[in-house]
């Protein structure tokens, strides 16, 4: 595992830069404007992976800033090579298209920290270079593991057996909840596409618990996300809609730019109402109307991210007598909103994201429960 933390928390080490990007002018305006901040240092600018495969063991930067699209050695395989062999934080510069969400989505499976998209006009760029520089200083505080080989689909777990009827898209199967049955809410922030694709593939069709997911992340990527992940999960994924019914054998993720909350009647309603910590769709939201409509048949699991999002919810669940789950220190990108919840005397159980899944069932399914509400 590597660490990176330089120019932060107080030190006053800049946080060493190395910028990728084939466009001249991305290299110019990004090296100008993280080099006039006094935390960030810009070591050297690459047109393409391959040069910066070159420079990367030389220059050994903090964080590395990758552009998507590059001509001979494009994002995504540079992304695989500096996982396997250099281990560090990546944040990837996308394009604002369909198959530059795509690509996106697999950077961020495969390890890439975060990404920031890249606007269609040059005359837009200085807007994103905000939100570069305060992600470069995230990134710099991430827990970086090594890949040395390329992510690849676990296998799917069997169903048990039992009672389902056939459910829309992708012939995967659905059913309405029943008054037994518990609801899931998921939330995750930085390093959470990664995550989730270790949790939800995990989690059985029969699994007896309609799903939510809340990823931080804006309009235009969730989608890809949702499809990414129905195609290595056995429930079916969608990305959440107006009116859409919770069921069983089925995960529905926030849309980037709205609030995801329970309607009176079991279905999902979106919202843009003003940003919760900053972010929106927010974790919180989510929790706490789950927790109003469902009380003690809400589990929740808080999944790594920065802030403290999901433990205003989380202890609403709690006092709802519901669960709460979070993913321990030792596995998460960033541990932020689950040492959040920690602290508050939300969780339940703290677990490593490997044993996530299987805490989630453990609690869906009530099993070794104890008297004093805790399971073990």
């Amino acid at each position: 595992m590597a660490e990176s933390g330089q120019g932060v928390g107080g030190n006053s080490k800049p946080i060493r830069v190395l910028v990728v990007d084939d466009s001249a002018y991305m290299r110019f305006t990004l090296g100008k404007a993280l080099s006039a901040h006094p935390g960030l240092e810009v070591v050297g600018a690459a047109r393409d992976g391959q040069e910066a495969l070159e420079l990367l063991p030389k220059l050994q930067p903090d964080v590395v800033t990758l552009d998507v699209e590059m001509p001979r050695l494009d994002g995504l395989s540079t992304l695989r090579q500096i996982m396997a062999r250099w281990p560090r934080p990546v944040i990837m510069l996308s394009s604002l298209t369909t198959e530059g969400a795509r690509e996106t989505i697999l950077a961020l499976t495969w390890g890439a920290v975060d990404f920031v998209a890249k606007p269609a006009t040059k005359a837009n760029v200085a807007a994103i270079m905000d939100e570069v520089i305060a992600k470069i200083q995230a990134a710099a505080q991430a827990r970086v593991r090594a890949r040395p080989q390329p992510l690849t689909p676990p296998p799917l777990p069997q169903s048990s057996g039992g009672g389902m009827t056939e459910g829309r898209g992708e012939g995967k199967s659905t059913r309405p909840l029943r008054m037994r049955d518990r609801v899931v809410v998921i939330g995750a922030s930085t390093g959470g596409p990664g995550a989730l694709h270790t949790v939800i593939p995990g989690l059985p069709a029969d699994l007896p618990a309609a799903v939510l997911i809340v990823q931080h992340m804006p309009v235009g990527f969730t989608r890809s996300l949702a499809e990414r992940l129905d195609s290595v999960s056995a429930l079916a994924i969608k990305e959440a809609a107006p009116g859409d019914a919770l069921e069983v054998g089925r995960a529905l993720l926030a849309p980037g730019g709205f609030h995801m909350t329970v309607d009176e009647n079991g279905r999902i309603a979106l919202n843009q109402n003003p940003a919760v910590h900053g972010v929106r769709p927010a974790v919180d939201v989510t929790m706490a109307s789950v927790a109003q409509r469902y009380g003690a048949a809400t589990i929740g699991v808080v999944l790594t991210g920065m802030g403290r999002d999901g433990t205003n919810g989380a202890l609403l669940i709690r006092s709802a007598g519901g669960q709460v789950i979070a993913e321990d220190e030792s596995t998460c990108v960033v541990w932020g909103m689950p040492r959040s919840v920690v602290e508050a005397g939300a969780a339940d159980r703290v677990v490593p994201l490997p044993e996530v899944a299987a805490a989630i069932e453990a609690a869906v399914r009530g099993r070794n429960k104890v008297p004093n509400g805790l399971f073990v």
